[in-house]
């Protein structure tokens, strides 16, 4: 396994005695992180495939739900939502990482069973995306009832509605900048803060605290890895989902690389 955090870096002051002192890091280190996230996958793959594959299952079951109640219109920002609460469901890809970069066995079972290490605080955090993913759903639900009166377009006519009307595009934007702001927020709290609970005994407002920290230490690289996470995500929901099998696996790999360059071994 090769150690992705042997670079050298600058460490940046921490703001705080009580965090652990954050690394600066160049802006090509997400590259390097999903390069390190794919050998994990190649070095695990039923476990990478499995949660691959219960992302797709889970989003096409979402999906049908959706359009059973006769609420399609809510896909799109569900879809937005899945990057919101991911670093939660992907607790077991990290374990994998960490176990791989330990040279230890990484078994589906005590994979599956990792978020026991620090359970409570994982589970507060989780109880924090979750609500803010509901808040988001709730906020595109009135954008889109400002836009589209009380009755939502019929699903054979959803995408030429939402897509080429003439508030195609004031929709969008305001849906967007909304989204954008939700997911900036929830991407700081959140981009090492679940990995830092597996690895370390610590709270979850350290870990939320560490992880505002490292994104305002590394605003460009925080930007390119953002950008990539929802290109990558965006990709997996494009292809009807299936491309979830990879994508979703992988950031999750990734993402406990990301938490290993950028949050210092000083504890």
């Amino acid at each position: 396994m090769v150690d992705v955090t042997s670079h050298h870096h600058h460490l940046a002051e921490p703001r705080a005695s009580w965090l652990p002192r954050i690394r600066t890091v160049g802006t090509d280190r997400p590259w390097v992180w999903l390069a390190a996230g794919w050998r994990d996958m190649l070095a695990a793959p039923l476990i990478s495939l499995a949660y691959g594959l219960l992302a797709v299952v889970s989003s096409f079951v979402l999906v049908a739900g959706l359009a059973m109640y006769g609420m399609h219109y809510l896909v799109l920002p569900m879809a937005a939502g899945f990057m919101l609460i991911g670093p939660v469901l992907a607790v077991g890809l990290y374990e994998t990482s960490r176990r791989l970069e330990r040279g230890e066995h990484a078994g589906l079972w005590p994979v599956v069973m990792a978020y026991r290490q620090n359970g409570t605080q994982i589970a507060a955090i989780g109880l924090a995306l979750m609500v803010v993913f509901f808040a988001w759903i709730r906020l595109a639900f009135l954008i889109f009832m400002l836009f589209f009166s009380m009755e939502p377009p019929p699903l054979d006519l959803l995408v030429e509605r939402i897509f080429f009307s003439e508030v195609t595009l004031p929709f969008l934007i305001t849906g967007t900048v909304a989204g954008g702001f939700m997911a900036a927020a929830v991407f700081s709290m959140s981009v090492v803060a679940i990995p830092m609970l597996l690895d370390r005994d610590c709270d979850a407002f350290t870990a939320m605290a560490t992880s505002i920290t490292a994104v305002r230490e590394n605003p460009r690289t925080m930007l390119v890895w953002a950008a990539l996470i929802a290109l990558f995500i965006s990709a997996g929901l494009a292809t009807g989902f299936v491309g979830l099998l990879i994508a979703f696996p992988l950031i999750g790999h990734a993402s406990w690389h990301a938490y290993r360059d950028v949050v210092s071994g000083d504890r």
